[in-house]
């Protein structure tokens, strides 16, 4: 041990040139968060601005599509507005059961994709399942739900788990497979444990792959929980939307599906912005765009 560290305390000196990186001194006129600023809120305004207006096109400016299919923005807005003592309070039910049903698919997926990654054996055996199971139309089971585990929330967390569950145990299994040869290496090399080894190299390699496993659920989470209201009878968007469109009010059916819509959008951001917080070497270990 002690041949060792009087070796590396002689090459250091030598190595130290070699890892200098060069800095880029920031651009004049402005701070980061000014150059930032534009960018993260612009952009997607811009966006939004644009997809209304050629909403608004569509269906008004050159009666596309009647309006019994797609109503324009200015009646989808008014019927928004009108019937918000319904939808806001259905929003929260829907937005409950996405993130339950989220953080139960998370603990599972990834603790399966673990033991996946840690049996070659136990991989061969349950990975033709799961892709099965991911196979499965799962509007097709809606009705069975109801039937197997009855009404409330338990069909919508179960419809959420489904849709949810795949791409965070195929993540997780990818990301801690694929861990960089030298990273393992030098793992090996300074005699850790295979709990220290994991902690310290093959999870925090895993999480960028992880997230983004994470990030395509999340929006599949929303679209569990709505696919699960319609056989439930939890008064969320999904069920408010059934009962819009039977009695003919297509514009606050389609106020719902722009508050579903939403509030994907608001938990996806959410969720980037905990990987920034968690990862904060990613951005800087990688190219940027």
């Amino acid at each position: 041990m002690t041949d060792t560290m009087q070796t590396r305390s002689a090459i250091a000196p030598l190595a130290a040139p070699a890892v200098a990186i060069p800095t880029t001194p920031p651009a004049a006129g402005g701070s980061p968060w000014s150059r930032v600023r534009p960018g993260v809120v612009g952009l997607p305004l811009l966006g939004l601005v644009v997809a209304v207006a050629l909403w608004w096109v569509v269906t008004s400016g050159l009666h596309l599509v009647h309006p019994a299919s797609l109503p324009p923005p200015q009646a989808v807005w008014t019927s928004l507005t009108s019937a918000a003592a319904v939808l806001f309070p259905a929003l929260g039910t829907t937005t409950l059961m996405t993130l339950l049903g989220f953080l139960l698919s998370t603990v599972a997926g990834v603790l399966i994709g673990m033991l996946l990654a840690a049996s070659r054996r136990a991989e061969r055996m349950f990975a033709p399942l799961l892709v099965a199971i991911n196979a499965v139309p799962k509007i097709a089971l809606g009705p069975l739900l109801v039937v197997s585990v009855g009404w409330g929330a338990k069909p919508i967390l179960t419809m959420v788990f489904l849709l949810c569950f795949f791409p965070i145990v195929l993540s997780t299994a990818t990301g801690l497979t694929t861990t960089s040869a030298d990273l393992a290496e030098l793992a090996r090399s300074m005699n850790a444990s295979w709990w220290q080894s994991f902690r310290k190299v093959r999870l925090p390699a895993a999480l960028p792959q992880i997230f983004v496993g994470l990030k395509v659920a999340m929006p599949l989470a929303a679209i569990g929980a709505v696919i699960g209201e319609f056989y439930s009878d939890k008064p969320g968007l999904g069920y408010q939307i059934l009962q819009y469109n039977g009695v003919g009010d297509t514009a606050t059916a389609w106020a719902a599906i722009v508050l579903i819509a939403a509030m994907s959008i608001l938990l996806y951001t959410a969720l980037s912005v905990v990987e920034r917080i968690a990862l904060p070497w990613v951005r800087a270990t990688t190219s940027a765009r």
